[in-house]
């Protein structure tokens, strides 16, 4: 790989995170709520970028690379569910979260069902956004396999000590403009990128629709209607049931300095997000469609084929534009859990007098154990949009009781059950046969954990004693 590739993509993210942190850290260090929340005070621009490019990372860069290789068109269902999801959180659990002054989710959940569900969820949706972790983690190491010809292993564990600085020095705040920055540079480089691809692609894109004339399926954004309901559908409900009341969206939106700029943040952070997919299935699908690239498989072509067809100048601009979207989801992923465990585990069972000092240097520490286990399994991880879609699976029925909890009816019995009976059924539908002996095989997960919240919790909660909910309460 050029030299000159490497060392403008270094130069690029170390003048970048390490100066930007360095500043603010600098400015503000020990201000009450600053590096958890930017003493929740950032602006519509920065809150919609940062929730833009939170849930942009791995899965819509080589997650749909690979799954566009695969199926066409309808990949872009994944990028379309983060527009929905975005709506969603823009529109209610954000501002919710955000209304009532929260640090973490679990303690959202503390707030109506007591501290045991708060532990259960504590744990549950740390584990949940790690895994996120691992699949970022994944994705910086190609990126700098590509980069420098070393494997994704090591990659990975390079790649990871950027990650790390994204979000320790400064925190909430320094992810937030570091993310300002690398939104404008992203989108340059993937429309110049495509653009270039429309001049150098062997007979253009006329050959690339060419190439899927016996597959006409695979340029429609339906697909087949197995897909449809499997993937697409699938997607949908995995993606906005999870995310939108997980800590690693949530907690951007906690940081905002009102309800107000979380609402209108709605407008800049949907097509931010939204129209990054429009590009990359259409790349994924262009190198599928020549057999120079899509003999080398769904992880390698459109890798290969930037690298190929663009000049060295463009593919170190691309790469940056990669890597920056990818370090601000890991960012996130590793902030979310580090925040979840300073505060739900470490204040509220431990030290509940800690300081602001005292959590954030446990933040910072947590910040760096949970990195290290994440790049060292990055290497060996699934399709990387089948992984995630896994992993949203377990907090459907979260989103379901903050909804009850909220509105409706507070009933610790019925949110314990409805968590331990989605959790258990969760875990068979992945691990067990169960799924081929009711003759449900393929049928996603999402679907497994939203029929138990929806009828055991929904049932228990209307059936047992317990609180009104908790923004229903406080208008009474």
């Amino acid at each position: 790989m050029h030299a000159g590739i490497l060392v403008a993509v270094l130069a690029y993210e170390v003048l970048c995170i390490i100066g930007i942190g360095l500043y603010l850290q600098r400015q503000r260090e020990g201000a009450a709520g600053e590096f958890l929340l930017a003493s929740r005070d950032m602006s519509t621009p920065v809150v919609a970028i940062t929730l833009a490019l939170t849930v942009l990372g791995t899965p819509h860069i080589f997650g749909v690379f690979e799954m566009s290789y695969g199926i066409g068109a309808i990949a872009i269902w994944f990028p379309l569910a983060h527009v929905v999801l975005l709506v969603v959180a823009s529109l209610t659990t954000g501002r919710w979260v955000r209304r009532l002054e929260v640090t973490t989710m679990p303690e959202l959940l503390a707030r109506m069902y007591g501290e045991g569900p708060r532990l259960l969820i504590a744990c549950v949706m740390a584990g949940m956004v790690w895994g996120i972790l691992t699949l970022e983690s994944q994705g910086i190491g190609l990126v700098f396999s590509i980069l420098t010809g070393i494997t994704p292993q090591v990659g990975a564990v390079v790649g990871g000590l950027f990650g790390v600085l994204y979000v320790v020095l400064a925190g909430m705040k320094e992810v937030g403009w570091v993310n300002v920055i690398n939104c404008v540079v992203m989108y340059a480089g993937i429309i110049v990128a495509t653009a270039w691809l429309t001049f150098e692609l062997p007979g253009g894109w006329g050959a690339v629709s060419a190439f899927y004339a016996a597959e006409p399926w695979k340029l429609s954004i339906l697909g087949t209607p197995d897909l449809l309901f499997t993937f697409a559908l699938g997607t949908v409900l995995s993606v906005v049931f999870t995310q939108s009341v997980s800590q690693q969206l949530m907690q951007p939106a906690m940081s905002a300095e009102s309800e107000g700029a979380i609402r209108r943040s709605l407008w800049i952070s949907a097509p931010a997000n939204g129209l990054w997919g429009a590009f990359v299935v259409s790349i994924g699908m262009a190198a599928r469609a020549h057999p120079q690239f899509g003999a080398l498989g769904p992880k390698v072509a459109a890798n290969a084929m930037l690298v190929e067809l663009l000049p060295w100048w463009l593919v170190a601009w691309i790469l940056a534009t990669f890597l920056g979207a990818i370090l601000s989801s890991f960012a996130m992923a590793v902030m979310a859990p580090a925040t979840i465990f300073a505060v739900d585990i470490y204040k509220n069972l431990f030290d509940p007098s800690a300081d602001e000092a005292r959590i954030t240097k446990v933040t910072r520490i947590a910040i760096l154990v949970l990195s290290v286990p994440a790049v060292l399994v990055a290497a060996y991880l699934p399709p990387v949009i089948e992984a995630i879609n896994w992993l949203f699976a377990w907090l459907t029925p979260v989103f379901w009781l903050i909804l009850f909890g909220l509105f409706w009816k507070r009933s610790n019995v019925a949110a314990t059950v409805t968590l331990i009976v989605a959790w258990g059924l969760n875990s068979l539908w992945s691990f067990t046969p169960l799924a081929s002996m009711i003759g449900m095989a393929g049928v996603p997960n999402v679907y497994v954990t939203l029929a138990v919240s929806l009828v055991v919790g929904g049932a228990l909660t209307a059936m047992l004693d317990g609180k009104p909910g908790l923004l229903r309460e406080a208008r009474a």
